[in-house]
């Protein structure tokens, strides 16, 4: 049996060596990751797994980024430990927070990935939106959590700035 519930800040170490087991330690060299610098991740949208042992299994992050005007949540990273693999983890972290971002007014949501695995939960390719390079445009994935939501939103994906 797993449990969900949000990151704490004393979990942060913890998550982030789930993410270095499932992407290696140099994922924080993929480009993604220089639009999280110094930006805080979205809290209430930052979640864990955890099994019976209490032992972390799977997390997922969200962040702020901007598209010209347009405020928009970076879904990812996304990770699930080798041991929990297939137990369908991530796939309870996606739908979940998707949930709790329409609930707390978020428009849309934006990552990088795979459109097969993805698909399953709305998410499309997305025209005209550039992230920082070297991303592979085809995998630059949309999803709307208000019914045109990415209307007329184009351009590069920026850092939010804290305010």
């Amino acid at each position: 049996m797993y449990v969900t519930t949000e990151e704490r800040p004393e979990d942060w170490w913890e998550v982030e060596a789930l993410f270095d087991l499932a992407f290696a330690p140099g994922r924080t060299a993929l480009s993604s990751y220089r639009l999280r610098e110094d930006v805080p991740p979205v809290a209430p949208l930052c979640r864990m797994a955890r099994d019976g042992s209490g032992t972390t299994v799977g997390a997922i992050r969200y962040w702020p980024v901007r598209i010209g005007e347009a405020e928009v949540l970076l879904l990812g990273p996304v990770a699930v430990h080798p041991v929990a693999q297939g137990a369908g983890l991530a796939a309870l972290l996606i739908r979940e927070t998707l949930s709790k971002a329409a609930e707390l007014g978020f428009e849309r949501v934006l990552l990088v990935g795979d459109r097969p695995y993805y698909g399953r939960f709305g998410f499309d390719r997305l025209e005209g939106v550039e992230m920082p390079p070297p991303t592979n445009p085809a995998r630059i994935l949309g999803l709307e959590l208000v019914e045109g939501a990415w209307d007329g939103v184009t351009g590069e994906v920026e850092r939010a700035i804290p305010a």
